[in-house]
């Protein structure tokens, strides 16, 4: 049922309810202050041209009243890490399909459910980390869903990505030699080609660039993680000084200590995974303030075989996991919301890192505050997304029960505004 709700969405491509030159006055029933962490009762949240006015106990008056009382009201969510343009399975032979077989509109057509369905498990922005061959499409999906031409979370781009020449999915020593395959990212050898990457990237509207730091995990008998590092110091660093020129952010996937420092002496803002970091990772990212997005559900979905070719090291990274969460809790890491949703299916719960988080020792409100304030923080939108003040964009949802008590709770998101208009009730 959920998924047929979706569905319908996708294809109406217009909000359930729209108030945005009205105002409008959601009485709540419960209401989390995300920055103090605080929840609030018997509050009312006005609404006008799409932001919040007010939010008091008092009374006021409004054009529409939206009864929340048997609510718990929360702001729309951020997932620092999607992938719109996928459809699950990256590690599969559905990876090569999507590339080999579906053209780009094809998989910007799906990829326009996908950006609904966030939408409608709560999460009202997004950063999309790359089309995954997809080219620019990305691009357009935020357009479209920023006039309005279809329903979708406000998003954050990063289009191509980069990396070296070889060191990608889809490389002729796993199919054909003879074929010009299609890449899974913008491929570049040499410090000049890294320049003009970025350049060529943010002239097509990337709003982040991405790379891909390391490679070829492993771990040594002494239980530490290496890989292989995918850029020269000198390519490394012209992403780096390109992406800073541009006044774009950097963001890095990088498992291990060879590719999450990498990443962080050419300037990335951002660690992407880092299932396999090291203490001396933890302490340089607490200190010079890089933020870390864990992707905890898809490393597990690819360490107990739900992934169709399923990666040994993952499994080791799972197991060692729990104990890295907490030390980079202990060692002050920014931790950000990022699922990776799209490497794995988009009909799974995309608010299923929350639990993880929790069962981890992080407290269910700071948990909260990863996909709200903190997130917030990393998007350069503080004050206008992640908490519900005045100013801020009207993005709202509400769930049945406290997800306090229960985070699971996050995984059943009743009711989803976005800019005051209303997409799930």
């Amino acid at each position: 049922m959920r998924m047929l709700c979706f569905a319908v969405l996708a294809s109406l491509f217009s909000p359930v309810t729209s108030f945005a030159q009205k105002t409008t006055a959601l009485k709540c029933g419960s209401l989390l202050d995300t920055r103090t962490g605080q929840v609030l009762t018997q509050q009312t949240i006005l609404i006008k041209n799409g932001r919040i006015e007010q939010v008091t106990d008092k009374p006021v008056q409004a054009d529409t009243l939206i009864d929340l009382s048997g609510y718990f009201v929360l702001p729309g969510l951020i997932d620092c890490h999607t992938h719109v343009l996928l459809q699950g399975d990256v590690t599969s032979d559905d990876y090569a399909v999507q590339l080999l077989k579906e053209s780009i509109p094809y998989r910007t057509l799906r990829a326009s459910r996908s950006a609904a369905i966030a939408l409608g498990n709560g999460f009202t922005t997004i950063r999309d980390l790359e089309t995954e061959g997809a080219m620019y499409a990305d691009v357009d999906i935020k357009k479209a869903i920023n006039n309005h031409v279809i329903a979708g979370p406000r998003m954050q781009v990063a289009t191509r990505a980069i990396n070296t020449v070889g060191h990608y999915a889809l490389s002729p020593k796993e199919y054909n030699w003879e074929l010009d395959l299609p890449k899974g990212i913008q491929e570049i050898n040499g410090a000049d080609e890294a320049r003009r990457a970025v350049r060529e990237q943010v002239a097509h509207g990337a709003d982040w660039i991405k790379i891909y730091a390391d490679r070829g995990y492993y771990r040594q008998p002494d239980g530490v993680y290496h890989s292989l590092p995918n850029f020269t110091k000198e390519e490394i660093t012209a992403v780096g000084d390109e992406t800073a020129r541009s006044h774009k952010k950097l963001a890095a996937h990088a498992v291990t200590r060879d590719g999450v420092l990498d990443a962080i002496r050419a300037g990335a803002v951002s660690i992407e995974h880092g299932f396999g970091m090291d203490d001396e990772c933890l302490q340089l990212m607490a200190k010079q303030h890089v933020y870390w997005c864990p992707t905890i559900y898809i490393c597990d979905y690819v360490a107990d075989g739900r992934a169709k070719e399923g990666q040994p090291i993952n499994k080791y990274f799972m197991e060692t996991f729990p104990a890295l969460f907490k030390k980079a809790m202990a060692a002050g890491v920014t931790i950000a919301y990022g699922t990776d949703i799209g490497g794995y299916s988009w009909d799974a719960p995309q608010a299923k890192d929350f639990e993880y988080m929790v069962q981890w020792g992080m407290s269910p409100v700071k948990a909260i505050q990863t996909a709200t304030i903190t997130a917030a923080q990393l998007l350069d939108m503080p004050g206008q997304i992640g908490e519900i003040k005045a100013g801020a964009w009207a993005d709202i949802i509400a769930v049945k029960g406290n997800p306090l008590q229960n985070i699971s709770l996050l995984q059943q998101v009743s009711w989803v505004m976005k800019e005051g208009e209303v997409y799930k009730k």
